[in-house]
């Protein structure tokens, strides 16, 4: 296929893409009658893909994927070296090679993603990610840092609302927060169930949705790209108590995010305070 674009946003849109054809393509061959060997096939074709693009194009930076073994532990005296490479590097690669296992196994479900993300010592803003794409294969698209997005405009709900303003918050179709639907009475929002991180954030971009909201579990690969595009469309991405997200820590775990339009952001953080406690 040659060389891939110079450029790292655009590295990464071509990452993503080339991921997700394979992924299209192993959904094709191996069928759905079998949900388990799908997703674990899925995982490690993506997986093996990215690894060998990054280890052949940007050798000299670390990387971060969830299919990496010993992904989730935390910083320990037992760290491998390749994780102190990670938080000594000047770039990292955060990587979630198939981001809602369970869509993708599920036929005609099209809310999964790919995500390949940048992470930079030496960046601006405080998340510190300068680079990323979120490939949605089964919708024929990649959003990226290259090339943002427009400013999503405001719902049809939202729209016809007028001052009660009718929100519409993805969630998680299988975990949501506890504390959700009360907060959505609160404010007055209609909750949009949806599969990955990557899908739901993709939504907010595109301004199908107007926020989404997690809390309680995910690691900075189930955040990492779809915050990189966001911020860069020039929506608000943070934890849900208002604090800066921050990638390449010790313990990758960030178990929560608030991604919406600007507008919203005081409103559902003070919801969020309201609730979430």
């Amino acid at each position: 296929m040659g060389s891939p674009p110079m450029t790292d946003g655009g590295f990464a849109r071509w990452l993503a893409s080339r991921a997700g054809q394979a992924l299209t393509a192993l959904r094709t061959e191996m069928g759905f009658a079998d949900a388990g060997a799908l997703r674990s096939a899925g995982d490690k074709v993506s997986h093996d893909l990215i690894r060998t693009e990054l280890a052949r194009w940007r050798p000299a930076d670390a990387v971060l994927s969830e299919e990496d073994e010993g992904a989730r532990l935390a910083w320990t005296a037992e760290v491998t070296s390749e994780a102190l490479f990670r938080l000594t590097a000047d770039r990292v690669w955060i990587i979630d090679p198939l981001d809602g296992t369970r869509e993708y196994a599920e036929e005609g479900r099209a809310d999964w993603a790919v995500h390949v993300a940048l992470w930079s010592r030496n960046a601006s803003k405080p998340h510190g990610l300068v680079a990323g794409a979120v490939g949605l294969p089964a919708q024929h698209r990649v959003l990226g840092t290259d090339h943002p997005p427009a400013y999503p405009p405001m719902t049809v709900e939202a729209a016809v609302g007028g001052s009660r303003r009718v929100i519409r918050l993805a969630a998680s179709r299988s975990r949501p927060p506890v504390f959700l639907t009360d907060l959505a009475e609160d404010v007055g929002a209609h909750l949009v169930p949806m599969g990955s991180a990557g899908a739901k954030i993709a939504a907010v971009v595109t301004g199908e949705v107007d926020a989404y909201i997690h809390a309680g579990g995910q690691y900075e690969w189930d955040s990492a790209a779809p915050v990189a595009v966001a911020t860069a469309t020039g929506l608000h991405a943070s934890r849900i108590d208002g604090s800066a997200l921050k990638y390449n820590e010790a313990d990758p775990r960030l178990p929560d995010l608030l991604v919406c339009r600007k507008d919203l952001a005081s409103r559902l953080l003070a919801a969020l305070q309201r609730h979430s406690g």
